[in-house]
């Protein structure tokens, strides 16, 4: 017969046990008194009788009990040191077994994860290793603690930096380089010269782990993609020059020649009519070539104080605009010929966005530590992709258009030290908003570089 359905938790084997003990001496009480006339001798003979029993059978007990506690002990001992891979074998189904299985279940589930884990440290390893860019992780001390392969080809030619001191690295590195770890900043830095020449972008960060400050170190080496950048950017220059040269030199080339016959046949309004629109053409090429030339070589601002009021109403002889009162009494720090050529042709294109003249508006205000200027208008707004693109050299939506203008402006504002960014407003039309700062630098601004032809 089996007993395989008669399984006693802990209580129930002590209650079995306590029984099995009683009944027993009663039993022999039973057996004994007859012979015995002491209940006393009886007693001590029932127990004399019951305990070696009792012990024998507690003791059966306290061993599968204590082996299985001892073998889950030191399976969580294991697993305190990182050893998933130990379980322990099943003593039943009460709540020794219980305890056995629930350790058994989260061995199994920690092996799960750890394998799931070592795979993904595998994989974001693999991944470290094998981009292009450059990373360099370092203590609080300055020693490196992780550096990719792109990161030992970049300072030791290829050999491992972990445990080496960064500063020592710093010192055999490239002056540039160097100049570009020390300044602390995220910028741009070439390496080499001429056609060896690298150009890459840094990263600083700075995070905290386990209490412990580290600093990491991205090196994106964007040389290809600048040169493709600018191949793109000369091939649109190219095209929207052709473009332009094209629309103007065209009728200058075909009126010229009907001059003669003109001229032959003294026609002299026709010929008025033939200069005239020689003369337009040209002028429009002389603006458009000028347009160019202020954006390729737009001078350093020279700073001076200047009144917003006396600044605004001075736009009001060529744009129409309202101006949102008040307007701030501290002067502005700025130049006033660059930021008045801004506001010029942003309220220019706010106007030929088919809002309304009164609905075009130029607000200034303190904030931050610098000056907000928002030119609102309530024309037909911008599509998603003309705000991604509005910044972007010679984009431009008008058929005339050069798509410089925003861009200059944007060169203006940066080379203030401030920001430039557009956005639809809500009832239509859209916003343009520039932040410049109020305090007067401490240096020089720095001169904008030529871009070229």
């Amino acid at each position: 017969m089996r007993w395989s359905w008669f399984k006693p938790s802990l209580a129930g084997q002590a209650a079995l046990l306590a029984g099995a003990s009683a009944l027993a001496a009663v039993a022999i009480v039973l057996l004994l008194q007859p012979a015995l006339e002491s209940p006393f001798l009886v007693a001590a003979a029932a127990l004399l009788v019951t305990l070696p029993f009792s012990i024998w059978l507690a003791g059966r007990l306290v061993r599968r009990w204590s082996r299985a506690v001892t073998a889950v002990t030191d399976g969580i001992t294991s697993l305190h040191d990182q050893d998933f891979s130990i379980s322990v074998t099943p003593t039943g189904t009460d709540e020794v077994g219980a305890l056995v299985a629930a350790y058994n279940t989260l061995g199994s589930r920690l092996r799960e994860q750890r394998l799931e884990l070592h795979q993904r440290e595998l994989l974001l390893d693999t991944v470290v290793q094998t981009t292009p860019l450059a990373l360099v992780l370092t203590n609080s001390a300055g020693v490196v603690v992780f550096a990719n392969l792109a990161a030992r080809q970049l300072f030791l030619a290829g050999r491992r930096l972990e445990g080496l001191d960064f500063n020592e690295l710093l010192a055999a590195a490239p002056s540039p380089l160097r100049t570009a770890v020390e300044s602390g900043a995220d910028t741009l830095f070439t390496v080499g010269e001429g056609g060896e020449a690298e150009i890459q972008h840094l990263t600083h960060r700075s995070f905290t782990l386990n209490g412990q400050p580290y600093r990491l170190l991205l090196f994106k080496r964007l040389t290809r993609e600048l040169a493709a950048q600018e191949v793109q950017i000369w091939k649109k220059v190219i095209r929207v020059v052709a473009h332009e040269l094209n629309n103007s030199l065209a009728p200058i080339t075909s009126l010229a020649d009907a001059g003669p016959a003109l001229l032959a046949a003294d026609d002299r309004a026709r010929l008025a009519s033939v200069f005239a629109t020689i003369g337009e053409r040209a002028r429009h090429l002389a603006t458009f070539i000028d347009g160019y030339a202020r954006f390729a070589k737009l001078p350093r601002p020279r700073l001076a104080a200047v009144s917003w009021r006396t600044l605004l109403d001075g736009l009001r002889e060529s744009q129409a605009f309202r101006i949102v009162e008040p307007l701030p009494e501290t002067p502005a720090w700025l130049d006033a010929t660059q930021i008045g050529q801004l506001l010029i042709n942003l309220l220019k294109n706010a106007t030929e966005s088919g809002s309304p003249a009164e609905e075009v508006t130029l607000a200034v205000r303190e904030q931050g530590g610098g000056a907000v200027l928002e030119v609102q208008d309530r024309g037909s707004g911008l599509g998603q992709e003309v705000l991604r693109d509005a910044l972007l050299p010679f984009f431009s939506t008008k058929p005339q258009g050069t798509g410089i203008g925003l861009t200059l402006c944007r060169e203006i504002v940066e080379a203030h030290g401030g920001r430039l960014s557009i956005a639809n407003r809500q009832g239509g039309g859209a916003v343009v908003t520039v932040w410049l700062p109020q305090a007067r630098p401490a240096p020089e601004p720095v001169e904008i570089p030529d871009r070229g032809p």
